[in-house]
């Protein structure tokens, strides 16, 4: 064995070698080589005698049951390797930090300092507040010990992975877990085995084969119900049965069929009915089909088929002759007033003992309302809006649904802390119910803060925000909430012009300084009875009124919105949103470096000559708009399964104005014989998906498709108000590209002559001076995610794929292949890849990711030469050698959460 090792380690040093010299040139890829050869040479070092090391497992042979599924049954979790090479660079890394590592001293610490805690605790005994700071202080220090003591030291928790042993005994045992697995999906003949492959230095991959052979189908289903009124309740919902004649038998949809019943009959009063009252009583397969179900229609007449007839029992009660049913009796709902209670004192009894706590006695305003009582406890709370969330009224059946939706809806309000419902049984079958609130504080105020940077040619400009957000809750005692927000932001970007004065300076200092204010409404504010068919939803309706400034050197713009919406929740994973008013006035003036501003109002003339209507966005507006919007999800964030993400939006801008013609409304827009104000008419939809397969238990690969279309029809050519253009590039699009700065098209940008791109002569880059609106918007994103270790927080890594680009609909002569058509927009989708890092924390993600081009549809176009250059396959101009500096630089993006 150690001969063996001697030879690997000779190989691994001589190709470590060969690659130095022959790459002489590329120091840093000969490091690389040195590294993974020594983590291959070092990774079997400490191993046990004769022990292998688990790297892979695969499943092969099933058809019918998905290899995730088989694969999840699997305790053993094999050592991670370097690319799929059998190179397992963090047991590498393991090992290296257990050189170091002692166990035995770690479990001697551990013990030492808890001698030390409890010595001082006793000391400290009679002094709360004395013993307080010491298990704060020796919480911390007792749980750094044992996490050393059990998992090893830095290097060995947050870097390496400890070694996964191979064990003959594991794979007997995940052998019959999957026979059993298959046996339960129907494939009752099922065989199971398994074959080993040894791969390089000690290690070894499992191949676990699956024969599935023919699956039983269910013929019969049989219910034997004891109880008639239970027997009439269950047979009238046989239509929504996870059984079915026909389909293959599933012991998942056996107990998927319990639970449906059990969630049944607890919908129907049934208070104390469990699934443990269902019983399969029988289960006969038999081989052939029946030929008289064959002649009938009812069953196919293949003689290999595998029927199952299968029969399903309820039972009563032991010593009862039906199952008890259940009304609800009194309601109560107490407001708890926990925090303004003074401590609880604890009587003493004849013995010195204390153990008799005495309650404190709180004077609750009782109110009464349709069957229930409230005790509010001195809270001016709307009972009227409270009793629209209770679902469960006196002398009605026990629901288990109404149940969960109050719980649900209560703790929707955002008033409350702790929703608790109860139920004591009392005689006649009586269930009295008391729900229990603790609100939330009245008013809260939180601060917010971040770090914003911009990557521009290899040079870094900084920048920061921070936000001030007061909370006042119950604000009128409508159970309401008021929310103002102060937002002030630094930050740096890329100009529309160059500064005359310093025509290399084309990186500006922009100010955000922003307010905004909005008041809830735990309900739909609409006249009429309407809107009491959204009680059960979770209704909500939003005010709001902002006012945002923004101060560059080229301009000044402000933006005084209003806003009024409305949405409910029919599901936890579908909601609905009305926008029924957003009204947006804009106001733009000069910049704060009059240079720059005069040179920015010049390109605008030059661009509107040119047949551009980008100016509107440069002068006073007035937009308004309604909006519907569905949202489906079923993503949870901390929970690694299989998942969809849906969100449509169809938004209808200027209606109103389609009752007066083009001429009145550019009659009201003229600076001189009108108001002044430009007015819009426009159509908007877009459409986000994402998918979401986990294909291990920290690996994810997610997918995402976002198209969306704008379309103004108004006069003067119809735009679409700025902000509602769609935008491509940065850490939320094609993350290769700098935000907002790809397309539209294949157009490329350019400086003074539309004919010739604005190209960097020291780099060959593009000069990307402005945001590219479009009112086309087509991109799509595959990420692979997983975790890398664990260093104060999950160290994530990504490796993505992003594709796409935004188009007009409209042609300028200043931008040739801008427009979107069908028969050309397919090569002028931009392909961009890269890798990132997330810094998971729980509660928010830190995310930078580095994407590099693939595919420019912009480098297409005529030299000054008149020479066609054609560079769209850009991916080769990347170099690690000009990581910033070359034609196809590293865009770095910085982002709060997951792109998608």
């Amino acid at each position: 064995m150690i001969k063996m090792y001697d030879i690997e380690c000779k190989v691994c040093g001589w190709f470590a070698g060969y690659a130095s010299s022959t790459l002489h040139t590329t120091s840093r890829i000969s490091l690389l080589l040195l590294v993974i050869s020594l983590s291959g040479c070092l990774s079997s070092k400490q191993l046990k005698t004769n022990g292998y090391i688990l790297t892979s497992q695969t499943v092969r042979g099933n058809r019918g049951v998905s290899s995730e599924n088989l694969l999840s049954l699997i305790p053993q979790k094999p050592n991670r390797r370097l690319l799929g090479l059998p190179i397992t660079t963090q047991l590498w890394l393991y090992q290296l930090g257990q050189r170091r590592y002692d166990r035995n001293a770690a479990l001697r610490n551990l013990q030492a300092k808890t001698n030390e805690f409890e010595q001082q605790s006793q000391l400290a005994a009679n002094q709360p507040k004395e013993l307080k700071k010491l298990n704060r202080r020796y919480g911390r220090q007792l749980k750094h010990l044992r996490q050393k003591a059990e998992e090893g030291n830095w290097v060995m928790r947050n870097l390496g992975e400890p070694p996964s042993y191979f064990s003959e005994k594991d794979a007997q045992a995940n052998v019959a877990k999957m026979q059993k697995y298959l046996s339960d999906k129907g494939f009752f003949n099922a065989k199971t085995a398994y074959t080993l492959d040894t791969l390089r230095r000690s290690q070894i991959r499992v191949n676990y084969l699956i024969t599935e052979n023919a699956g039983f189908y269910l013929r019969n289903i049989v219910y034997e119900i004891a109880d008639s009124r239970v027997d009439s309740i269950v047979r009238q919902s046989f239509d929504k049965s996870k059984l079915q004649v026909g389909e293959r038998f599933d012991f998942d949809n056996m107990s998927g069929e319990r639970l449906r019943i059990e969630t049944l009959l607890r919908d129907q009063g049934y208070y104390t009915f469990s699934r443990q009252y269902i019983r399969a009583t029988d289960v006969d397969t038999v081989r052939r089909g029946n030929d008289r179900r064959f002649r009938d229609g009812l069953e196919p007449g293949d003689s290999l088929r595998r029927n199952v007839d299968v029969t399903l029992q309820i039972m009563n009660p032991p010593g009862l002759a039906a199952h008890p049913i259940y009304h609800i009796g009194q309601v109560d709902m107490q407001i708890s007033p926990a925090e303004s209670l003074p401590p609880v004192d604890r009587l003493a009894d004849s013995t010195g003992a204390v153990n008799v706590p005495i309650i404190p006695v709180t004077q609750f305003d009782t109110v009464n309302r349709n069957g229930v009582r409230y005790l509010l406890s001195g809270r001016n709370l709307s009972v009227r809006l409270l009793d629209s969330k209770i679902l469960l009224r006196p002398n009605q059946l026990y629901s288990q649904s109404h149940y969960r939706d109050t719980q649900r809806q209560l703790f929707l309000l955002n008033q409350f802390k702790f929703v608790n419902l109860n139920f004591i049984d009392t005689t006649n079958r009586q269930l009295k119910t008391l729900i229990t609130a603790t609100p939330l504080d009245k008013y809260e105020a939180t601060a917010e803060g971040g770090f914003t940077g911009l990557l521009y040619q290899g040079v870094g400009y900084p920048g920061g925000f921070g936000s001030l957000i007061f909370r006042v809750r119950n604000m009128f005692g409508g159970l309401e909430t008021f929310e103002t927000t102060l937002r002030y932001g630094l930050e740096a970007q890329t100009g529309f012009v160059t500064d005359p004065s310093n025509p290399k300076n084309v990186v500006y200092k922009s100010q955000e300084l922003g307010i905004s204010s909005s008041l809830i409404f735990p309900q739909i504010l609409f006249p009429g009875r309407i809107r009491f068919a959204f009680r059960p939803f979770a209704p909500r309706t939003q005010i709001s009124l902002s006012f945002n400034n923004t101060f560059r050197p080229d301009f000044r713009r402000s933006l005084l919105r209003a806003t009024m919406a409305y949405t409910w929740q029919t599901t936890p994973t579908k909601q609905f949103s009305f926008l029924i008013a957003d009204i947006n006035l804009i106001n733009a003036g000069d910049g704060n470096v009059e240079v720059i501003s005069d040179a920015f109002k010049q390109q605008l003339n030059n661009l509107t000559a040119q047949g551009s209507t980008v100016y509107l966005s440069f002068r006073r507006s007035l937009s308004s708009s309604f909006s519907f919007a569905y949202t489906y999800n079923t993503n949870i964030p901390g929970q690694n399964r299989r998942a969809n993400f849906l969100r449509t939006v169809i938004e209808s801008g200027g209606t109103t104005l389609n009752f007066v013609s083009n001429k009145t409304v550019s009659r009201w827009s003229d600076t001189l014989t009108g108001i002044g104000l430009q007015f819009y008419k426009f159509l908007r939809g877009n459409v986000d998906f994402r998918h979401y397969i986990p294909i291990r238990n920290r690996t994810t690969v997610a997918f995402r498709i976002n198209t969306g279309i704008a379309y103004g029809y108004g006069p003067d050519g119809g735009p679409v108000p700025y902000e509602k253009f769609f935008f491509a590039g940065g850490s939320n699009s094609v993350r290769a590209w700098l935000p907002r700065r790809l397309g539209p098209g294949s157009a490329f940008p350019y400086q003074t002559d539309p004919s010739i791109p604005a190209i960097n002569k020291d780099n060959n880059q593009f000069i990307y001076l402005f945001e590219q609106p479009g009112n086309v918007l087509l991109e799509g994103s595959a990420e692979l995610r997983g975790r890398l270790f664990h260093l104060g927080a999950d160290i994530d890594g990504a490796l993505f794929v992003d594709a796409g680009n935004v188009w007009t609909l409209t042609d300028n002569p200043s931008r040739p292949g801008s427009v979107f058509r069908f028969n050309t927009f397919f090569p002028q989708i931009a392909v961009g890849t890269g890798v990132g890092l997330r810094f998971d924390f729980s509660f928010f993600v830190v995310r930078f990711d580095g994407g590099i081009k693939v595919w420019d549809p912009a480098r297409r176009y005529l030299n000054t030469k008149n020479e066609l250059v054609d560079q769209r396959f850009i991916l080769p101009e990347f170099s690690l050698g000009k990581l910033t500096s070359g034609a196809n630089p590293l865009v770095i993006n910085f982002g709060i959460g997951y792109p998608f």
